[in-house]
């Protein structure tokens, strides 16, 4: 899909209530099934998360400096780490008050705000509306991942 800017405000703001009622009910044995190539759907959140943490400097650093360079990191090494086994609450309540930020700050934006850049070191310069419209995908990309983690369950 592609996201404009208000295409992508309204996504954000409508991707945690979405993700609760994706994962809010699921069993533990349904948030750590394994889908082979896939991450757990407790990874998944928990990665969202962390994505979404780092969402915040790629949006406000442009804000605020001139052509930034975006932090980079191995999510599939994060994916490993300790934290991502345990339950998804806190990465819920994070994203929540994340997007609401996100919402708060991006339906403040003129148009020349919308188009200053940062760098990420493999896209190259990204205007904060493309930074909205990615993280618009990276909720629309792993809500499908979810979903394929779930149909592929046994009881499914």
């Amino acid at each position: 899909m592609t996201y404009t800017p208000q295409t992508a405000i309204d996504r954000l703001r409508a991707f945690p209530d979405e993700l609760e009622a994706l994962v809010g009910g699921l069993t533990d044995a349904d948030l750590d099934h394994v889908l082979p190539g896939e991450w757990t759907v407790r990874q998944i959140v928990h990665h969202l998360a962390d994505s979404h943490m780092s969402a915040v400097f790629r949006f406000k650093l442009p804000l605020t400096e001139d052509s930034p360079r975006f932090m980079t990191y191995d999510q599939d090494a994060f994916a490993d780490l300790a934290d991502y086994r345990m339950p998804i609450a806190p990465s819920m309540d994070i994203l929540r008050g994340l997007h609401a930020r996100f919402v708060a700050l991006l339906s403040s934006l003129t148009e020349e705000q919308w188009a200053r850049q940062g760098v990420h070191a493999e896209w190259g310069p990204l205007p904060v509306s493309e930074v909205a419209a990615r993280y618009s995908r990276h909720c629309d990309n792993h809500v499908e991942q979810i979903n394929r983690v779930l149909a592929s369950r046994p009881s499914a």
